[in-house]
């Protein structure tokens, strides 16, 4: 009995050690062919700029191209729901964004996907600072402007966002609610087509991330009046925040991460995210990404995570009391 037992048992531990074998072997093999990273926006945004570099830079980590696959629509919900009801096997991941996946469950009746059990989260790439710019035939150049010109309008006057419920959809909304300014949000599929009405003198006023704006606020083709982080962003130093324009407690910001589909294998997570960490890490696309407007933050899946749950919870409660809805 005792000979029955300790064969068993050894046959048990043998067991262990070849599927642990096999594990690490699978984990040194992935990837094997090109992976998807799905951006749920149209070309241009923060989500897009971003995510190219960083599909670029895994590319080369991984030994396998990463294809950036833009599927727009619904403020993010049709391509990021594509990705909660892909195959979980490290082949097709998701470019998450704040607005997606902590704002729009709270904004729409219907998303499609459920962040916390749908996803697994990889890592974050980092926060980007929004700001407000102007078109320069514009006739406000200041905050203290644009607020008292809205206020003359009877109509009120127009900003753009990447979408309904979105980052910067909320802080617009913060802005009419502390101060008073009569402001329309004007929604489109992502904040590269914001851009391109505003730089068309379309639209007077567009609230999106530095990311996508800032080489045309450099050019002189758009007029900064103010960015939305605690301090000045350091992409843009002379551009003053709004607190400094006398804007109490005014702080919003955006987010950009990896998730995959959930029940992804653990090996696949941590590799994915200890390539991305290491490719954070880098001096050269640190600069980059600091210089659209991203501060590079290398987490864990298990910090992503939480953070996820945080600002699920928060935004609920700002997009409550704002009464954003989207259908």
């Amino acid at each position: 009995m005792h000979k029955t037992l300790h064969a068993l048992a050894i046959k048990t531990a043998l067991m262990g050690l070849t599927l642990a074998f096999f594990g690490n072997a699978i984990a040194q093999n992935y990837p094997t062919k090109p992976i998807r990273l799905v951006v749920p926006f149209t070309p241009g945004g923060v989500t897009d700029t971003s995510g190219r570099l960083i599909a670029e830079q895994l590319s080369k980590r991984l030994g396998q191209q990463v294809i950036v696959d833009n599927k727009p629509g619904a403020s993010g919900n049709i391509g990021t729901q594509q990705v909660a009801t892909a195959e979980p096997d490290g082949y097709t991941l998701l470019l998450g964004f704040d607005g997606t996946l902590v704002i729009n469950p709270h904004v729409f009746s219907k998303t499609g996907f459920d962040t916390l059990k749908d996803f697994s989260p990889i890592g974050k790439i980092g926060d980007a600072v929004l700001i407000l710019v102007a078109h320069p035939n514009f006739a406000a150049k200041t905050l203290k402007d644009v607020i008292a010109l809205s206020k003359t309008q009877t109509g009120g006057l127009s900003y753009g966002t990447s979408g309904t419920g979105g980052t910067p959809h909320i802080a617009g909304e913060l802005l009419r609610q502390k101060t008073g300014a009569n402001l329309v949000h004007v929604p489109y599929k992502g904040g590269g087509q914001a851009l391109t009405d505003v730089l068309g003198g379309n639209i007077p006023l567009v609230y999106t991330a530095i990311a996508g704006a800032i080489a045309h606020v450099k050019s002189g083709k758009l007029i900064p009046i103010a960015v939305s982080s605690s301090k000045r962003a350091s992409s843009l130093p002379d551009v003053s925040t709004f607190m400094e324009n006398g804007i109490a407690d005014f702080e919003a910001s955006s987010w950009v991460g990896l998730l995959a589909p959930t029940k992804t294998p653990r090996h696949i997570i941590t590799r994915i995210n200890t390539e991305l960490n290491l490719v954070l890490n880098d001096p050269e696309v640190r600069e980059r990404l600091m210089g659209m407007g991203i501060t590079p933050s290398a987490s864990t899946p298990e910090s992503f995570g939480s953070e996820l749950a945080r600002d699920l919870s928060k935004y609920g409660t700002v997009v409550k009391a704002a009464g954003i809805r989207a259908e």
